[in-house]
């Protein structure tokens, strides 16, 4: 029988519903979910099969102890009983991050050290030797101090896995991968469905729908530090790329993607084209407030300009004003609109039937859901 290992998903504030459901479909336990973060159990496979498969998730940690530290005496003895010579080599870098929440450690740099030292006499003893190069791989040491409840995380990520691979530019406030798929996932894509983002930039959202809907695995094409480690066979990542090339599945779904900018939606092509997707989706140059339905039922999932990607206020309200007024037309299709304002349904005109707060990064957006026909429930706001 495998082994089985505690591991740890990060993820954006808001997004660790969806990174345990995908854990769910991936057949492991889920035992914890704290904010940000999805603590489970999975065999040593579910390493490679977790960095690969997972959507929205920031990074697949294993989860190396956890222990009471309200003393740097007991972060130092809590840290060296655990086995880093497991994973770690002799010749390998290991560096320490980490934070400190609601905690009698508060310092972040002693923390930093002491956990180092800790994790230096460990292998000490475990290798017979007094000195470490540290010039081969960087493997990540990470801690997580809360209420005085220290974990240590090793990465086995190494990038984040919103980096896929397929976007090597963006547009000015790029959306992340993750929350884009999350976005998607809320807005309930359909084969005989048109998705439309008429705010497309570089491609993210359409791309992540259309890799969603073929089931096209997000970490397919790129490479993991826990590659590196030194008790994970390689044939576990091996094994993970095979089955996720055979959960490709051919699909009818159809995607727009326009911009009022053409370099965009050029950049968004080849985007999709590295994605694998192209099939799934037509970039086009087109003002956002032009679209039409032509018969056709449809979503619009969408991360307007705002903020940064806006000269002034004025002109983001002018321009959510302009989309309510103009998007009247577009009948009964569903709308989803991501954005840092608290009043764009004021702006918009309508009251939407679920707003949902996410974040990109650090930054706290708005996730307006309009499901609801106008003549129906989701009545526009007077």
């Amino acid at each position: 029988m495998e082994e089985m290992v505690t591991l740890v998903a990060t993820c954006l504030f808001g997004l660790e519903k969806f990174v345990g459901e995908e854990i769910d479909d991936l057949g492991y336990k889920r035992l914890e979910t704290r904010d940000g973060r999805v603590i489970f159990e999975a065999p040593l496979s579910g390493i490679a099969r977790a960095n690969v498969f997972l959507r929205c998730a920031e990074r697949v940690f294993i989860l190396m102890g956890e222990f009471p530290a309200t003393s740097f005496e007991e972060l130092f003895q809590g840290t060296k009983k655990l086995p880093w010579d497991r994973w770690i080599g002799q010749d390998d870098g290991f560096p320490v991050k980490g934070h400190s929440v609601r905690s009698a450690l508060k310092s972040i740099p002693d923390c930093q050290s002491i956990v180092k030292k800790a994790v230096v006499e460990q292998m000490k003893e475990a290798y017979g030797v007094t000195w470490f190069s540290e010039e081969g791989t960087r493997m990540q040491i990470e801690f997580f101090i809360l209420n005085d409840l220290c974990q240590l995380l090793l990465d086995t990520s190494g990038a984040p896995l919103y980096k896929r691979g397929y976007r090597t530019e963006a547009g000015e406030a790029p959306l992340r991968e993750t929350l884009a798929a999350a976005m998607v996932r809320l807005s309930r894509p359909r084969e005989d469905v048109l998705f439309w983002d008429p705010f497309c930039g570089s491609g993210t959202i359409p791309i992540e729908a259309a890799m969603l809907m073929a089931d096209r695995a997000p970490g397919l094409e790129r490479p993991f530090l826990g590659e590196a480690f030194l008790d994970l066979p390689l044939s576990i990542w091996k094994d993970a790329r095979e089955e996720a090339k055979s959960r490709i599945k051919k699909t009818s779904f159809e995607a727009f993607g326009s911009d009022i900018d053409p370099k965009m939606t050029e950049l968004a092509a080849a985007n999709a084209r590295r994605a694998g997707v192209e099939n799934s989706i037509r970039f086009f140059p087109k003002n956002a407030l032009g679209i039409e339905t032509h018969g056709r039922k449809g979503s619009v999932v969408c991360n307007p300009p705002y903020g940064e990607r806006m000269e002034t206020p004025e002109e983001v309200i002018r321009l959510y004003r302009a989309m309510g007024a103009h998007w009247k037309n577009l009948d009964r299709w569903q709308i989803y609109v991501i954005t840092t304002d608290p009043d764009f349904q004021t702006h918009y005109g309508r009251r939407a039937d679920k707003v949902r707060k996410l974040y990109n990064g650090m930054l706290k957006c708005f996730y307006y859901q309009f499901f609801r026909p106008r003549d129906g429930r989701g009545k526009d706001e007077k």
